[in-house]
């Protein structure tokens, strides 16, 4: 940030709903003074990332008056396949000069974009051995017109773009806020279930290990219900949210079995490793059919826990493990999908709440609409508790 700040105003442009949470620095504690959701317009934004500013900039204004927020910064996330990148290296131990020079040279080198003018930026994520020769850094390259077009957003909600950042270091922050305590010596893997896509990163601590983004969404498990119960997908959707209930499948049970590990720097786009030995079973077992509305989902099912166990399978040959689970996103709050996971994985899973050891001082709220959406809102609240870490 150019300035230091007391205020700002979190926001998170998802493919499906915008979420904004102002954040306040009450004496180093952390006041939440408003939140806000609101239909991101149709169109407007997917998987790839923003390309609709005016769109999305109208509903961005129209939720900061409904919820009250009334600081003029804010700390926006850059999200999107086509829009940012990013990645976490290992490298050798170095002084910040030579650092800055070693990773412009990576950044260089893992240039995805077809765009040649790149915004990139890198930081050490600290906490490292002392006694290890090596260090690791987490760094982040955008395209131009992607940057432009999330500043955009913001300037036609009236307001100022303090901080762009990215969401796995957004969570990050949430992570060291509301949960040091409970998870300060584990190992966790954050699934932030979108509409489109769904990120899977691993922190220990509040120290990021490992991003990876997975095309697989909440609008996937409405399809499937869709397609198999021959309705429209905004009656699909209903049916998801009020009668899908997964603990109506059987457990597939047991530990992670042998799965091809993902490769995050694999050439192939998929990520996918080399296949696996013809000894080594090639996938986990097909999630069990249950019945209703629950197993209209069990294909989306199957390639979700797949992508799940790559990822801890791949952190696994690392040499790292992962000792729980935590959801979090829109299509996080799928009824029974933590326990669902938990019993497929063999690994304790539960529902994320940013706001936990927040203090949440929000005059425009409804009823009961914390308690609906509060995981929703990890992004958006890890952007706003910028200014107490930067």
């Amino acid at each position: 940030m150019a300035k230091k700040l007391n205020s700002v105003l979190g926001v998170d442009i998802g493919s499906r709903k915008i979420k904004i949470a102002e954040v306040r620095n009450q004496g180093r504690e952390a006041v939440v003074s408003a939140l806000g959701m609101i239909d991101t317009p149709e169109g407007s934004v997917d998987h790839t990332g923003v390309y609709n500013s005016d769109a999305v900039g109208a509903a961005l204004k129209q939720v900061i008056g409904e919820s009250g927020a009334s600081v003029s910064h804010a700390v926006v996330s850059i999200a999107g396949q086509a829009s940012v990148l990013v990645r976490t290296l290992e490298v050798p131990k170095m002084n910040p000069a030579e650092l800055k020079e070693h990773m412009q040279w990576e950044i260089n080198r893992n240039i995805p974009f077809s765009e040649s003018t790149v915004v990139s930026d890198f930081r050490p994520l600290g906490d490292d051995d002392p006694n290890s020769q090596n260090m690791d850094v987490v760094m982040a390259i955008s395209p131009q017109s992607a940057v432009d077009t999330v500043i955009a957003c913001i300037k036609k909600a009236g307001r100022q773009t303090a901080a762009i950042d990215v969401e796995p270091l957004g969570l990050a922050r949430s992570l060291k806020m509301s949960h040091e305590d409970e998870y300060a010596d584990q190992t966790v893997c954050v699934v932030d279930v979108g509409h489109k896509t769904t990120s899977i990163n691993i922190y220990k601590g509040s120290k990021l290990l490992m991003p990876r983004q997975v095309p697989i969404g909440g609008e996937m498990f409405t399809k499937a219900i869709a397609d198999a119960q021959g309705v429209s997908m905004d009656e699909a959707e209903r049916l998801k949210v009020s009668e899908a209930d997964l603990a109506s499948l059987s457990s597939a049970g047991g530990a992670t079995q042998a799965f091809t590990p993902y490769n995050p720097f694999a050439d192939d786009p998929s990520g996918a490793a080399a296949p696996p030995a013809e000894d080594t079973p090639a996938a986990p077992a097909p999630v069990p059919s249950g019945s209703g509305v629950a197993s209209s989902m069990s294909g989306v099912l199957d390639e979700f826990v797949a992508e799940i166990r790559r990822s801890l399978d791949y952190f696994r040959s690392r040499g790292g493990d992962v000792s729980r689970l935590t959801l979090c996103g829109g299509g996080g709050k799928l009824r029974g999908l933590a326990s669902f996971l938990e019993a497929n994985l063999g690994v304790p899973c539960d529902n994320y709440d940013p706001l936990r050891r927040l203090n949440l001082n929000a005059k425009k709220i409804a009823p009961g609409f914390v308690d609906d959406h509060r995981s929703e809102f990890a992004v958006a609240v890890g952007n706003g508790l910028h200014i107490l870490f930067d």
